[in-house]
């Protein structure tokens, strides 16, 4: 497998694992009191995951789609079909203008990208502020690299060893190594996860691969993160957007709305860390 298969087929790998949820149950919540301390309000059942809903006004983490295929304007927070006009779907958005730029329309659908402030009850988003991507400043915004090195110390020991044959060769013995857990390239550096005997695993590689080599050692493999992510998707039902192992040893989850109950609920469940939650609406202020 060359560098640039192996590439697309972890990035097939993430995408396959970033799923819309099924539904699911809630759990059992401590009550809040709004009017008394100005938190977000949570429901809950005793055997599912928090549902956390916001007290007052929020905004997208960035820029979001609204698309109105002709039953009203919807706040496209998950996944959008790359179809032309796009389809998506989520909760209904009011009070929203669609404005003099900004949009698309095509074969009785309208769409667009937008940063929106407003209030959610857990079914509707009221608008109080929207601003289209033409006039969006996504300059202050985070970026993450799903496939950045795992180590900063990776060291090459034979540069006349390090040819695409030899990769695709240390790749395959990487699979068939003792406990393990995954495999990615960042740059021209192998990076090899394992749940045992690290310095083993590299002797080994270093048998067919004298270029970059990082191999660092995790607790699960990815045949774990699976199981748990299924088990993620059943309990956050529609709350949850997209979940899926971008990085070694972990999960990323985000949600429609996390108070930061969830993100708790997830760390009581498998452990502190493991699961990452992040919100696509968080508090306006």
């Amino acid at each position: 497998m060359t560098p640039t298969r192996v590439i697309a087929a972890l990035a097939l790998s993430a995408a396959a694992l970033s799923t819309l949820a099924a539904c699911s149950t809630e759990d059992e919540m401590k009550a809040v009191d709004p009017a008394a301390s100005g938190e977000p309000t949570s429901s809950a059942s005793p055997d599912g995951a928090p549902d956390p809903v916001p007290d007052g006004e929020v905004r997208t983490s960035g820029l979001v789609t609204v698309l109105d295929d002709g039953s009203g304007p919807q706040l496209c927070l998950g996944a959008v079909a790359e179809s032309y006009p796009p389809q998506c779907g989520g909760p209904a958005v009011v009070d929203f203008e669609w404005g003099d730029v900004g949009f698309e329309e095509a074969a009785g659908t309208k769409w667009g990208s937008y940063a929106l402030t407003g209030t959610y009850d857990g079914t509707e988003f009221a608008v109080t502020d929207a601003i289209p991507a033409a006039l969006y400043d996504t300059m202050g915004e985070p970026t993450d690299d799903p496939l950045a090195a795992a180590c900063d110390d990776a060291t090459t020991t034979d540069t006349q060893k390090a040819t695409p044959e030899d990769m695709d060769a240390t790749l395959a013995a990487a699979s068939a190594l003792p406990g393990y857990a995954t495999a990615w390239l960042s740059g021209n550096t192998i990076n090899v996860a394992v749940t045992e005997d690290p310095e083993g695993a590299e002797s080994t590689l270093r048998e067919t691969w004298g270029g970059m080599l990082c191999v660092t050692t995790v607790e699960k493999t990815d045949a774990d993160l699976n199981a748990i992510n299924t088990e993620l998707q059943a309990e956050l039902g529609d709350r949850l957007l997209t979940s899926g192992s971008f990085r070694p040893d972990s999960l990323d989850a985000q949600v429609v709305f996390d108070d930061g109950s969830i993100q708790d609920w997830a760390d009581e469940t498998w452990g502190d860390g493991l699961v990452t939650v992040t919100s696509a609406l968080v508090p306006a202020t």
